[in-house]
């Protein structure tokens, strides 16, 4: 008894291909998302700034919009010193460069948004003594970031690229971005 042949394959190969294609497509067609409606609310993972005195320094990361969101993530730092009542996110974002400012946003937010929908993920969690200085220590790589002006998808620098170089630069983070952080390894 022999097998298919080639031309009894072609139907099927094309019927897998056609049905991945479609599947994908969905996912970056779909009109009930859209970016400027996605949630941008806290997850209520970060303590409230104002109940808790402690100074806390964590890390997050949560998938990239759109397409870029099957393989890869944005990463960002969130901190808030002893007795502040609000914390400082430290993340870098490429539209902004579009708009003729700084990739480098340093500013007081929440912590632990959605990422344009998507649910941060927390990669480190330091609190308490000796955060404060970690902070510093923190403010200062990112005051040093070498590429404050510019934005690449691939192969960076870009968000990753920017959480990256803050955590060779301050090793007492003891982080280590996962694999899905494109552009982590761009200043290596």
């Amino acid at each position: 008894m022999r097998g298919p042949s080639q031309r009894e394959k072609l139907p099927n190969k094309f019927f897998c291909c056609l049905l991945l294609f479609l599947l994908l497509s969905a996912g970056c067609t779909s009109s009930d998302r859209d970016w400027r409606t996605a949630s941008r609310q806290s997850a209520g993972i970060a303590p409230d700034p104002g109940q808790t005195s402690e100074a806390i320094l964590q890390v997050y990361a949560a998938r990239a919009w759109g397409w870029r969101g099957w393989f890869a993530v944005h990463t960002w730092i969130a901190t808030k010193r002893s007795t502040e009542p609000f914390y400082i996110v430290y993340e870098v974002i490429g539209w902004r460069e579009n708009r003729g400012l700084p990739v480098l946003r340093i500013e007081k937010d929440a912590p632990d948004r959605y990422w344009f929908g998507e649910k941060p993920k927390l990669l480190a969690d330091h609190r308490g003594d000796g955060v404060d200085a970690l902070i510093e220590a923190v403010e200062s790589a990112a005051a040093s970031y070498p590429w404050p002006q510019t934005y690449r998808v691939f192969p960076g620098p870009n968000s990753n690229t920017f959480t990256a170089w803050v955590a060779r630069e301050v090793p007492e983070l003891e982080l280590t971005l996962p694999f899905s952080a494109i552009g982590r390894g761009y200043a290596d």
